[in-house]
């Protein structure tokens, strides 16, 4: 019992022993965080030095560094991933100063644009609304959300139409129009189709090209009504072909 008393007595010596030489070397205050020079990470990322920007950028963010030194530092990261189109990496970056300080204009209308490369439109849309709640004069964040908006509109706008043909399903009455109705591929083809036709008159240099192009798309139909359900024939293939004969081989 005696000897683990001494033992024991020893341990909290030694212990006591370590805390005093702490607390001597600090003179009685906490031990202070050295604080990481962000310059490096400004210069390197401002020089587009993807590998010194890397190591530069980290030793800020990856250590107790000041918030502001911090924000900086992910801004600037963030921005030299965008640029070299590492659009997740650049996301999280700026998604992180924004939780740090979410009064970010530019920081919001750029995440906006990262969004938009990774084809999320309503998160997108999101960060400009975002953008301009905080600075209503970005101009830069209205150009994109007005894009954006109109973009969306025309979207609304398809999917409305989205596997509707050109025609009334309840008045169809052939097997061939029954089919493209039950269809969705089918029945956006043949919309396609119809407004390909419609823009290819329209754009007709003449009368008489305008009424050699609609006698074309009456024959199309003719064959198609004639030829659905005979053996050998391909209703998919056969719209697909006039669509492209259409629009020609570029698509339009």
């Amino acid at each position: 019992m005696r000897s683990f008393l001494i033992q024991l007595s020893g341990a909290g010596l030694l212990c006591a022993l370590s805390l005093a030489t702490a607390h001597a070397a600090t003179g009685g205050e906490p031990v202070a965080v050295p604080q990481v020079d962000v310059a490096p990470c400004l210069a390197a990322t401002a020089a587009d030095d993807m590998d010194k920007a890397v190591t530069a950028c980290a030793a800020v963010i990856d250590n107790k560094t000041a918030k502001e030194d911090l924000i900086k530092a992910l801004i600037a990261r963030g921005a030299l991933y965008a640029r070299h189109d590492q659009v997740d990496r650049a996301i999280a970056d700026d998604s992180r100063a924004l939780l740090l300080d979410p009064t970010l204009a530019d920081i919001f209308n750029a995440r906006g644009e990262l969004w938009l490369k990774k084809g999320d439109k309503p998160k997108a849309v999101q960060d400009f609304g975002a953008a301009l709640r905080i600075d209503p004069n970005h101009e830069k964040a209205k150009a994109n959300h007005k894009a954006m908006a109109r973009e969306l509109e025309r979207i609304g706008a398809q999917m409305a139409v989205a596997g509707k043909p050109s025609f009334n399903c309840a008045r169809a009455r052939l097997a061939v129009e029954r089919a493209i109705c039950g269809n969705r591929e089918l029945a956006d083809l043949d919309r396609e189709i119809f407004a390909s036709n419609a823009r290819a008159i329209r754009e007709a240099r003449n009368a008489g090209e305008a009424k050699a192009l609609q006698r074309e798309q009456d024959d199309f139909i003719a064959r198609r009504n004639a030829g659905y359900g005979r053996p050998g024939y391909d209703l998919k293939k056969a719209m697909q072909e006039r669509l492209q004969r259409l629009n020609g081989v570029d698509g339009y």
